[in-house]
């Protein structure tokens, strides 16, 4: 939170700019940001921009990217936040009497049954299945291992699902619950991986990426016995390290993170679903990924299309392979291949339509292609009200 409450991005760019010796006119030539956004966002007509606008602003001005945005994150719209409510009130609310009391066994299957729409990013469905699924986890007696290893994967998947659609408070108190109540190191770092995403959605990239590197240090497995399990954990921690710097301006941290990340991913040989569920996959092809997101962040279109062609999509979890996938119609967006990015947001429309309408990254990339054309083509006119742009 910033020492100011009152002070917005705007502010913080404007006293920057001033002590680098720039007029808005020559930050705007040297960060590729439009002057009238520049002003605007300075005169607090535009108390918010995208972080990869930030990035832009901050990167000219030699600043981390954290300094700029300080948490500048919007929250769910009403419609998401409406939809979510019994989900939150399940979190919030003690459990009624029931009448027949749960059993972890119980709970451990409508987990499992839990995971088919979760791997295809089902959002509705999901946000049926998680209210009574965490009530009746909350009711659970006992303090043995197996049931509070159940009552943590029910709170992990509410709050890795909150973070999804934007609700940044309920899953950061599901995701802290979820810690205190892990029975061992591999669940801890499991919700950390999700906390440290929930911080980077915020644009708290400095909290994620100091969040991912203590992790990293205390975890750091012995390389003659790591078991996969304890590699991925690791791994995973380090692509948090490397996706908070590479926000962050911090590119040689971002590439030394990456590297022994990938080093993990080598190791284990292949794509590994650790502990009990699919938000712990981790391997080649999710290191692949992110080296993808990296060039995606550093502008680098053509580099984004070289690797996107050697990896193997069908490994990465749901939501990875959502957001690899915008990624490329980005890359063909910033070549002006609107054919090729329509064509990749129309496919994401068929395929995830729930999951794409949360993403405002595609609703940014949708915005770039209608921008540039006199008229719209019905695919365009489509993948437009696929994401919810703004009329």
């Amino acid at each position: 939170m910033p020492e100011h409450p009152e002070e917005h991005i705007g502010d913080r760019l404007k006293t920057v700019r001033k002590r680098r010796g720039l007029n808005q006119r020559e930050l705007s030539r040297a960060s590729g940001v439009s002057l009238s956004l520049i002003s605007k966002l300075e005169q607090g007509q535009v108390e918010r921009t995208r972080a990869e606008t930030a990035h832009k602003l901050a990167r000219a001005l030699r600043v981390p990217t954290s300094h700029l945005l300080k948490g500048d994150a919007p929250a769910a719209d009403a419609d998401t936040d409406a939809q979510w409510a019994a989900v939150r009130d399940a979190l919030n609310t003690p459990p009624d009497d029931l009448t027949e009391e749960p059993t972890t066994a119980g709970v451990a299957a409508a987990l499992d049954d839990a995971e088919e729409p979760f791997g295809e990013v089902h959002l509705a469905d999901l946000a049926a299945m998680l209210p009574p699924l965490l009530r009746d986890a909350d009711a659970l007696d006992g303090a043995d291992r197996q049931t509070r290893a159940v009552k943590v994967r029910a709170l992990q998947l509410a709050g890795w699902l909150l973070t999804q659609t934007h609700q940044y408070p309920a899953a950061s108190d599901a995701l802290s619950r979820a810690l205190s109540a892990a029975t061992d190191r591999l669940d801890a770092t499991a919700t950390v991986n999700t906390m440290c995403w929930l911080a980077l959605r915020q644009g708290k990239f400095n909290e994620s990426r100091e969040l991912a590197t203590r992790w990293a240090d205390d975890i750091e497995p012995r390389w003659s016995r790591a078991t996969p399990d304890e590699l991925s954990g690791w791994g995973w921690m380090l692509l948090r390290v490397s996706g908070a710097a590479v926000r962050d301006n911090r590119p040689d941290e971002a590439r030394h993170a990456l590297r022994l990340a990938r080093s993990a991913a080598v190791a284990i040989g292949r794509e590994d679903v650790a502990g009990v569920d699919r938000l712990r996959t981790f391997g080649p092809a999710t290191v692949t990924q992110h080296m993808v997101e990296h060039a995606t962040i550093g502008r680098r279109p053509d580099k984004v299309l070289t690797l996107a062609a050697t990896l193997p999509v069908t490994s990465l979890t749901a939501s990875n392979q959502g957001r690899h996938q915008l990624n490329v119609a980005d890359a063909h967006a910033r070549l002006r291949e609107h054919g090729d990015a329509v064509r990749v947001l129309r496919d994401l429309s068929r395929t995830r339509p729930e999951w794409l309408a949360q993403q405002r990254y595609a609703r940014d990339i949708v915005d770039r292609v209608v921008g540039r054309r006199r008229t719209l083509t019905p695919e365009m006119r489509e993948v437009a009200d696929a994401v919810r742009l703004p009329l």
